[in-house]
């Protein structure tokens, strides 16, 4: 088995984690998936933004583990989830890191929604 790479983001690679002020709602055929007012907008290099949503605020009943799993140097071990639901097109929508590296921690027990794999994810601005 080979080793796993552990990089450590910096000014060639920066990610920054910060509360979000906006209400992130997440759908799926008609179904809200996440609602919450507590997402973490992740800012990684050049990527654009993505927004952690915290599990309290996900309907975990309406996901399903898949077997697919990646891994990020920066952020460790990624897992993966569908939402029946929305059909072929939302197999693998939605990833985790559940024991992110410590450069990262305040993702572990958040989610992230691939835009193109759900319905919408609206963001509105804070009020």
């Amino acid at each position: 088995m080979t080793e796993k790479t552990i990089k450590v983001p910096g000014p060639d690679h920066p990610i920054t984690i910060e509360p979000s002020k906006a209400r992130v709602v997440v759908t799926v055929a008609g179904r809200v998936i996440a609602d919450t007012r507590d997402a973490l907008t992740l800012r990684e290099a050049s990527y654009p933004p993505v927004y952690y949503i915290p599990r309290k605020d996900v309907e975990m009943a309406l996901l399903q583990r898949a077997g697919h799993a990646t891994y990020c140097p920066y952020k460790g071990d990624c897992a993966y989830y569908s939402i029946p639901v929305g059909g072929e097109r939302t197999v693998n929508a939605v990833w985790t890191y559940e024991a992110p590296y410590a450069a990262v921690k305040e993702i572990a027990q958040h989610l992230a929604f691939y835009p193109d794999r759900v319905d919408s994810i609206d963001v509105q601005p804070a009020t």
